[in-house]
């Protein structure tokens, strides 16, 4: 579950990082080890040096054993330490301590069989190396042995170690910021697909998303995008082309039924019976026949716009006559119906049929779903330039679950489908007027206290395309004002 919520580019960083850290690790501890051997190898070296210094300086001296312990001692004191002694092969001494500090030493313990040896010992709490050879001089067996501090090696060491630690955080910050820009860098042209394959809809099926022509993986993404849209957008106009036609070519048909239906009735020598089928033909006609004329409209919409052009509506008088036209019918069905009053000043930019249809819609949907004795409300307010338009019912509402796709096409709630009649058109037809007008309709519901309905529409002094799209005829929408609620 993280790591789905975790974006690519964060993850690159992440991954980034740890890397760097998994490699400044190794590279600490490679170099570490580096060190310490090199430091140990120059100790080593050096001791061996002074050993040669303290071997030529016995092999020259050809005085006493006195004179060779004077020698000693002056060469101890010249070290610096002191740390150095001529031990027989037994570990004993061959001529003395030659300093206090040699005397004290915890010298370790040499080999009979094996005199040579470079460990470490502790002194005072301190690290030392030691150094012994075996030495041969005037046909006696001697053992050389010196000592170094460790002190300077562990303080470099310690240093290097320091500079590690101090240096890890400004260098994984560098290198997460470094991997964080080069992975948004080489993310970029997804977030650019992305946002054009967000853009693209049933409305603007014909756009494609940009190629770069990189050679990359990236290009191959592109093009097999754009290879499907190809292959949706053809499925899509099939589609249109049929849904148009159909409705085209049934109109004429049902039209005709219905007359023939109608004529019937007329005559006055049909049977009860047959009245009551004929009833039921004509109503089911006229619903057959909204139901085409809802779908054709939808083709009409989802083909090339055709742009007319936009007038000014008076707002205020366009609610007052479509609540007058629907009072008679929210009379009939029990409700109380409450029209805006006192409005002025409304203007706004659009085609005058087509906003009445709109704002017929929300009241059929209303009606459909108050319950008896409820009350519809109309209202209008400008503010910041912006138009609102409410309409609200106290109704049976619309749950949580059904809100999102209430503007769907065919979509009716589950619970709706045996209250009310009706084909899910509707809602779909206002949605698009409202964005012909570049209006935002949207819907917030309480299940079982009623739905509120918003259109917002924009500053009619606002600059804007020189047209609308609709194909809306106007006689043909005030038309079936009266059929659309029955």
């Amino acid at each position: 579950m993280l790591k789905e919520r975790i974006s690519i580019s964060l993850r690159l960083t992440l991954w980034f990082g740890c890397a760097f850290f998994a490699g400044w690790v190794l590279f600490g501890v490679s170099m570490w080890a580096n060190l310490s051997h090199t430091l140990k190898g120059e100790r080593h070296q050096t001791l061996d040096r002074r050993l040669d210094r303290l071997e030529q300086l016995l092999v020259k001296d050809e005085g006493t054993a006195s004179k060779r312990y004077q020698d000693l001692a002056e060469f101890a004191h010249a070290t610096g330490n002191g740390l150095v002694e001529v031990l027989h092969p037994d570990g004993t001494l061959a001529y003395g301590s030659p300093t206090t500090a040699a005397s004290s030493f915890p010298w370790p313990k040499i080999q009979a069989d094996n005199p040579g040896l470079f460990v470490t010992v502790n002194s005072d709490g301190q690290p030392y190396w030691v150094l012994a050879r075996s030495f041969s001089l005037a046909g006696h067996s001697l053992v050389l042995i010196a000592a170094a501090p460790e002190a300077g090696n562990l303080l470099v060491v310690e240093n290097f170690l320091w500079g590690l630690l101090a240096s890890a955080p400004l260098l994984l910050l560098i290198s997460s910021a470094g991997g964080y820009w080069v992975s948004r860098r080489a993310l970029e042209p997804v977030d650019r697909i992305t946002a054009t394959a967000r853009s693209i809809s049933i409305r603007n099926i014909s756009e494609r998303i940009p190629v770069s022509q990189t050679g990359d993986e990236l290009q191959r993404l592109s093009e097999t995008c754009n290879a499907m849209l190809d292959r949706l957008e053809s499925s899509v106009n099939q589609i249109k082309r049929f849904t148009a036609d159909a409705s085209h070519e049934l109109r004429g048909p049902l039209s005709f039924t219905r007359t023939v239906a109608e004529i019937a009735l007329k005559n006055p020598h049909a049977d009860e019976e047959s009245r009551v089928a004929l009833h039921d033909i004509v109503d089911e006609m006229a619903k057959a026949a909204i139901l085409l004329e809802e779908m054709l409209t939808l083709a009409r919409a989802d083909s090339l716009p055709v742009a007319l052009p936009r007038t000014h509506v008076d707002l205020a008088w366009l609610l007052k006559d479509v609540c007058a036209m629907a009072q008679p019918i929210v009379e009939q069905h029990g409700l109380h119906l409450i029209a805006p009053k006192h409005l002025s000043g409304l203007m706004i930019l659009g085609d005058e049929a087509a906003l009445k249809r709109l704002i017929w819609i929300l009241l059929d949907n209303a009606v459909k779903y108050s319950n008896p004795n409820g009350t519809i409300s109309v209202s209008a307010k400008t503010l910041a330039g912006q138009t609102t338009v409410v309409v609200h019912d106290n109704g049976i509402g619309i749950s949580p679950a059904d809100l999102p796709f209430i503007f769907d096409r065919f979509y009716r709630a589950d619970p709706s489908r045996g209250i009310v009649e009706g084909n899910g058109l509707g809602l779909a037809i206002a949605k698009w007027i409202a964005e012909t007008h570049q209006a935002e309709l949207s819907v917030t519901s309480d299940a079982g206290n009623g739905t509120r309905f918003n259109i917002v529409f924009a500053d009619a002094r606002a600059p804007r395309a020189q047209g609308i799209s609709t194909e809306i005829p106007p006689r043909q929408s005030q038309e079936n004002f009266a059929t659309v609620l029955e």
